[in-house]
């Protein structure tokens, strides 16, 4: 019996563990980063974007992001959310309300969708190219409010 007790114990001790392990590293903050370079961003470097103001970390990002936009947008629509001026309103693909219970982290940013089909669809691209789906501009715009300055 005390044995048993001592193994019960062991278990729980364990997955308490393993639970706490897991919701630290989902909890982890993504540092933003030029879109462009991905190097860190110097506040004065500035260009506004889909209502925000996007950072960049050299005077040479801002000419390159201008001169190719649609390039560098799902980076930049990215860092509009980390650094807290754009907050999710809809699924970023249908527009639609989100169900709470359908959502993925991207990038280090927990994103909503309105069904478990945009879900996969989500779940079904890794790195960039989820990063484009989720933040490009049409998404972006569907899915997400830039905060008014």
């Amino acid at each position: 019996m005390k044995k048993s007790l001592i193994a019960i114990a062991s278990a729980m001790l364990l997955m308490t563990s393993y639970a706490y392990t897991q919701a630290e590293e989902k909890s982890e903050k993504v540092k933003p980063t030029c879109p462009v370079s991905g190097k860190d961003i110097d506040k004065t470097r500035i260009v506004s974007h889909n209502g925000g103001d996007v950072y960049f970390c050299c005077p040479n990002c801002p000419k390159a992001f201008k001169a190719n936009t649609d390039k560098f947008a799902p980076k930049a629509n990215h860092q509009l959310v980390l650094t807290g001026q754009a907050k999710q309103k809809a699924c970023p693909f249908a527009g639609k309300p989100v169900n709470e219970s359908k959502t993925t982290t991207v990038a280090g940013v927990e994103v909503g969708f309105c069904c478990g089909n945009c879900l996969a669809k989500a779940n079904g691209a890794k790195g960039d190219k989820q990063l484009a789906m989720v933040f490009a501009d049409k998404a972006f715009l569907k899915g997400y409010k830039v905060k008014k300055k």
